[in-house]
């Protein structure tokens, strides 16, 4: 069960203060103060349930109830379940959600340019990678696009939806979350692909602690998404060529798929597409994917199998 007085706004923000905020200023950017400025919303507001039906479903009726009630949504609101009964996954797929994971769903308003909407969906892989390794998982990767794997087994994923509210259209990306910590119970069709932390480290995982650490770092990088937009903003527009995007370059740090042969599909379970080699990731998060022919493609969505 989630620990829910320790998962308040007021216990994120002392975290970062007093965590990562520390971390950072060790071997993180120079601006990490300012950074965490930008992302500091996030976590405002933390609503915590035993269990829901599903996160995501929870997230679009909160916005729906908040706009017919006359009221504001806030910003970067987090909703977190010690269980799901009826999670979901790309295309349908069922999710494992029973208690010992941390299940959620953050409500990000869709303030991003459309230059930087590509590398919303690195950050939330970033920050959970980040927070596994931190827990002594020092193995763990990221899979294109944001699939966190241990020991070659998917320990968590992220699903992005885009969301119009139905009183004032206003549009919102609805970022769900499934991670595996302490439950090790799988379905039989799921024990050869899937891990939980606390089976790898062989330990019982603070969950309470984990939820800290995921959504301080979900703050960083989503802090440093809007400070790069106004970096580019304040060179009006132009690009600084020095440097390739800062999300981009941490995910190619944890990531393992470049180099990979992988299957690739739209529904890569049901559809598989075809089999290539990745060989890089475009400046705007474009998966490089080299055929057995010699030619190339770039793929923006979809998904891959190792």
């Amino acid at each position: 069960m989630l620990n829910l007085p320790l998962l308040s706004p007021s216990a994120l923000d002392d975290y970062v203060a007093t965590v990562e905020l520390s971390r950072l200023k060790k071997s993180g950017p120079a601006d990490c103060e300012k950074i965490f400025r930008y992302g500091a919303f996030l976590g405002s507001v933390i609503r915590a349930y035993p269990t829901l039906d599903r996160a995501m479903d929870q997230a679009r009726e909160h916005i729906s109830l908040r706009e017919q009630s006359g009221k504001s949504v806030a910003n970067g609101s987090v909703i977190l379940a010690s269980a799901l009964a009826r999670s979901k996954g790309r295309f349908s797929r069922s999710w494992h959600a029973p208690h010992g994971g941390l299940w959620g769903c953050l409500i990000l308003a869709d303030t991003i340019l459309p230059q930087f909407r590509n590398f919303l969906p690195l950050i939330p892989g970033i920050a959970c990678c980040e927070a596994v390794r931190q827990e002594g998982a020092s193995a763990a990767t990221i899979r294109w696009v944001n699939d966190v794997l241990l020991m070659g087994k998917k320990m968590a994923g992220f699903l992005i939806e885009g969301f119009r509210s139905p009183v004032h259209g206003e549009q919102y990306h609805l970022i769900g979350f499934g991670i595996n910590l302490n439950n090790s119970g799988f379905p039989q069709d799921l024990k050869s692909s899937a891990i939980s932390l606390g089976q790898a480290c062989e330990t019982q995982v603070d969950i309470a602690s984990f939820a800290l650490s995921f959504l301080a770092k979900l703050r960083f990088y989503t802090g440093l998404l809007f400070y790069e937009e106004e970096q580019w903003l304040a060179r009006g527009g132009l690009r600084d060529y020095h440097d390739e995007h800062p999300l981009l370059k941490r995910w190619k740090e944890l990531s393992d798929t470049i180099g990979r042969r992988v299957t690739f599909g739209y529904d890569v379970m049901e559809k598989p597409q075809y089999k290539a080699k990745v060989t890089g990731v475009t400046d705007d998060c474009g998966l490089i994917l080299r055929h057995d022919d010699g030619t190339s493609s770039v793929e923006h969505s979809g998904e891959i199998r190792y």
